[in-house]
């Protein structure tokens, strides 16, 4: 079951994310810090955060949200599933409901930026299988030899 995440999911969330050992330690703590952010205030602004529950206990997670001074974009912030869990479905279910409930909200371009490391290949490969493009790489973003990759995928019709 996807549902709206709560303030006590918090540290479930934080932890789901750091047992996928693909996220930085800093990466980490801004999690807390932007599921912090969302709950006080964010959540107004049209933020989404959900979690993916099942048999009780939250096996993933996505944030999502509109991209300021823009026509309708929103950027996927976050979405990790639990490392034993991986390759189930799980995250392709959590990003069909992102993309369902951006198109509901008239969204019509969903941005995605990850890493270049080796170790977010299989994540680079997601997006790829679930339509969505390469249409950016910006060298040496996140650290030397650390680039951002950035994906797109039209959600809704030019025009």
């Amino acid at each position: 079951m996807i549902r709206p995440i709560h303030p006590d999911d918090t540290p479930v969330l934080v932890a789901l994310a750091a047992e996928t050992s693909v996220f930085k330690p800093m990466e980490i703590e801004a999690l807390r810090e932007v599921l912090g952010d969302y709950h006080a205030a964010n959540v107004q602004l049209g933020h989404r955060a959900v979690a993916d529950e099942r048999q009780r206990e939250v096996v993933g997670f996505a944030y999502y949200a509109p991209a300021a001074m823009t026509d309708r974009t929103w950027y996927l912030y976050w979405i990790a599933v639990r490392k034993a869990l991986h390759a189930r479905g799980i995250g392709s279910a959590l990003l069909q409901h992102a993309e369902d409930d951006i198109r509901a909200a008239g969204g019509r371009l969903l941005i995605i930026e990850t890493s270049s490391l080796p170790s977010y290949e299989q994540t680079r490969r997601f997006y790829q299988k679930h339509g969505y493009v390469q249409v950016a790489v910006v060298p040496d973003f996140y650290a030397d030899g650390d680039s951002m990759v950035v994906f797109a995928k039209r959600l809704s019709p030019r025009g």
